[in-house]
């Protein structure tokens, strides 16, 4: 998952490092403070938000952490539920902050069972979901709707994890499923989504929104050594984090100035090309005997493997096109994928080894269209 900054928001990072802001308090970046503010509103809006709390962080797993500190602090004690292909992160932070955090199945597209969720969510105390829109893993979107449904019914918080797949809430040629899933995005309690992703930032720049405002509350805390110059909201009283780099709202806010977030728009139009390119490779490696394909792409991740009878064979066969490809200089990822998933798709695969690793591609920048030839002589090449 490498993209690279947009030359403009390189050349606004590093300017405004002359004088290094610092988006904490006020006084040490107002400008760039009030930069965050406006392009924060504006990834609000792209969800449908026209209020809101939010700010920027160094990326998606302090964004998810806060996201979940403040779920287990207005129901503390009960327990967070992901995905078994959500980020790990999630796992994690849950134990950093001591809450009760566990797994639920997915489905043969990698996305959150909903019926296994239900199951949970009758015998159990269940206070938060976390709906990953765009798994890192595969770029599965979890059923949003589904999952809206059973909040109507169990009274839990939705918090989607779109760290990756926020930004294709603009794009016009995702399958059914996702967009639905993307249209009701508003609904959800807290959204994370990650600018240094396909939003065309440096590392590190994510994102964190809360749909009701008073969660602001629970930040509440006092720096009269830094909260003295103004009675405006200074950024550091809505975030966990102090210190954070002002660099990183300025370089956004030009990037979006330039490539504004519209459905239909330049930026737009280039999340809509790397899902093209996605559906394009796929389409090759399953009509070709020599790969086997696992579900199709609902972003822009093509989950693949070269073919064999056994699941270890598999694994051996993965890692040695991914050697070869890379020095053919097209590098792919390794990613191990549980067999009870993989046997959806592969029935005349003996599965003897508890999971797979498999080759994974993400078409991440919209060039990867104009490359596919070359990507497809590399792949023909080394699979021979």
């Amino acid at each position: 998952m490498l993209k690279p900054p947009h030359p403009i928001a390189r050349l606004a990072y590093a300017l405004s490092m002359w004088i290094n802001p610092n988006n904490h308090a006020l006084d040490g970046g107002r400008a760039s403070s009030a930069m965050e503010k406006e392009c924060v509103a504006d990834i609000a809006r792209m969800f449908g938000w026209d209020t809101h709390l939010g700010h920027l962080c160094g990326g998606g797993t302090m964004a998810n952490l806060e996201a979940l500190w403040v779920a287990g602090r207005l129901r503390p004690g009960e327990r967070v539920v992901a995905s078994s292909q959500a980020h790990y992160t999630h796992s994690r932070i849950s134990e950093v902050l001591q809450l009760d955090f566990d797994s639920v199945a997915v489905d043969e597209r990698g996305r959150m069972d909903t019926e296994a969720l239900e199951s949970r969510l009758k015998s159990e105390n269940i206070a938060t979901v976390v709906a990953s829109l765009g798994a890192t893993g595969t770029g599965a979107v979890d059923p949003l709707p589904a999952i809206l449904e059973l909040q109507k019914v169990h009274g839990f918080r939705v918090h989607v994890d779109a760290a990756y797949g926020g930004y294709f809430r603009l794009v016009d040629n995702l399958d059914a499923d996702a967009r639905a899933a993307f249209a009701r995005i508003g609904e959800a309690d807290s959204i994370v989504i990650d600018p240094h992703k396909h939003g065309l930032q440096p590392y590190g720049c994510g994102c964190l929104l809360f749909r009701d405002p008073s969660v602001g509350s629970i930040y509440k805390h006092d720096s009269p050594y830094t909260y003295f110059s103004s009675d405006a909201l200074h950024l550091g009283e809505i975030s966990l984090e102090c210190s954070r780099a002002g660099a990183s709202a300025v370089a956004l806010w030009a990037t979006m100035r330039m490539l504004p977030l519209e459905p239909g728009g330049a930026f737009a139009r280039d999340l809509t090309a790397c899902r093209e390119a996605a559906l394009d490779l796929y389409a090759r490696l399953d009509d070709d005997t020599r790969f086997l394909t696992v579900m199709r792409p609902e972003l822009d991740i093509v989950v693949w493997a070269p073919a064999g009878t056994r699941a270890s064979d598999i694994s051996t066969r993965s890692a040695r096109m991914f050697d070869e490809a890379a020095r053919a200089h097209l590098h792919l990822a390794l990613a191990k994928f549980p067999a009870t998933l993989l046997a959806r798709h592969w029935p005349q695969v003996e599965f003897d080894q508890d999971s797979v690793t498999c080759l994974r591609s993400c078409l991440m920048k919209p060039e990867h269209a104009q490359w596919l030839e070359r990507i497809w002589e590399i792949l023909d090449q080394v699979a021979d």
